[in-house]
């Protein structure tokens, strides 16, 4: 199977995922699948959302479609033009130790696997262990070479070669000590963070909403920490925000809120808060779920040098202003197929196990 080959069969999986990008689905006709995987996979829907709380519909909706907009033949290629990846050399095995806070967190360590070559295999988290099966039953489907390249397990992985492992601070020491020996990356707690200038538009406050709220603010691109200019306004950024008020309705996000906020206020902390979510003054980054800690600054060069100072500690940087490397507000939960977590390059990794 080649590189061309892979292209093909993960552009035809990311069209079948694209039927399934709100509840107001249907089945495409033209798709080389059978009516049957388009019924199995309603059913993988509601088991995964069955099986996780956090899991709803419309953020597995989210997921299938943001990978189905990158899982197309023209940006695949685009991606993996910048790469020489060997049409002959000996495989490798690579370990993936899978998180399981948002749907599909650790799809492209997957993708970038088998797009390089090598072989895979996935420890499944019990949060997110039905969507990958059914992905691969779907690759497997469309290109047979893929059934022996994946496996996927729960069990103690042996018999690799390198390791993706992600997980918090406290379980990557765990990670440094049981994977140190293998060429590996190992990813710790990150955060991201939103920059306001006060001139932005009602639109692209709506899209830092979406930056904040989308998967509950569980995952790792999610902005947990605002950064707003000395003096600052919050009226238009509370309006904003109003998009997402219906958030308040899942019994998971308001305990969290309930809780979170009733902490505080025995604490005594000052809040700023719009009934579903609340605003504390914080340095910390990592703010609990129904939380967005935030500061002031003064001014925007030496913030821009604070947070390079602290990059380590930062996912994305998501910003109209102009700040190294940031991202637009609102595209947080849709990195393209090169926007590597931690900023570390995947598939240059990957690359390297060859020599």
């Amino acid at each position: 199977m080649d590189l061309n080959q892979r292209i093909s069969a993960f552009a035809k999986v990311g069209k079948f995922l694209g039927q399934f990008s709100d509840k107001n689905h249907s089945n495409d006709p033209s798709l080389p699948f059978l009516d049957s995987y388009y019924e199995e996979m309603n059913g993988i829907l509601h088991r995964a959302k069955a099986e996780n709380g956090w899991f709803t519909l419309p953020n597995v909706y989210h997921s299938l479609e943001s990978w189905s907009k990158e899982l197309n033949e023209e940006n695949l290629q685009q991606w993996l033009s910048n790469y020489t990846i060997p049409a002959s050399a000996s495989p490798k095995t690579v370990a993936i130790v899978m998180a399981g806070n948002i749907p599909l967190v650790g799809f492209h360590d997957f993708l970038s696997v088998l797009m390089a070559g090598h072989k895979v295999i996935a420890k499944l988290s019990s949060n997110d262990a039905v969507l990958l099966p059914f992905i691969k039953k779907l690759l497997v489907h469309v290109e047979q070479e893929f059934e022996s390249k994946i496996q996927l397990t729960d069990e103690k992985l042996e018999n690799f070669d390198a390791v993706i492992a992600t997980g918090s601070n406290n379980t990557a020491r765990y990670f440094d000590h049981y994977f140190g020996k293998y060429p590996n990356i190992i990813r710790k707690n990150r955060n991201s963070v939103a920059v306001l200038t006060g001139n932005e538009s009602k639109e692209q406050l709506e899209g830092l909403a979406d930056d904040i709220f989308q998967y509950f603010g569980l995952g790792c691109r999610n902005v947990s920490k605002l950064f707003v200019p000395e003096g600052y306004d919050f009226k238009a950024f509370f309006e904003a925000l109003y998009t997402w008020k219906d958030i308040i309705n899942n019994h998971k996000y308001i305990n969290n809120y309930d809780y979170n906020k009733a902490v505080y206020l025995m604490g005594s902390h000052e809040l700023l808060d719009n009934e579903f979510l609340l605003l504390k003054k914080d340095e910390g980054y990592a703010s609990p779920i129904g939380v967005l800690f935030y500061e002031t600054y003064k001014s925007e060069a030496q913030l821009a040098e604070r947070l390079k100072a602290e990059d380590e500690q930062i996912q994305a940087i998501i910003s109209e202003a102009s700040i190294a490397n940031a991202i637009p507000l609102g595209t947080a939960q849709a990195p393209a197929l090169d926007q590597y977590a931690d900023g570390v390059d995947t598939m240059a990794f990957l690359l390297k196990l060859y020599e």
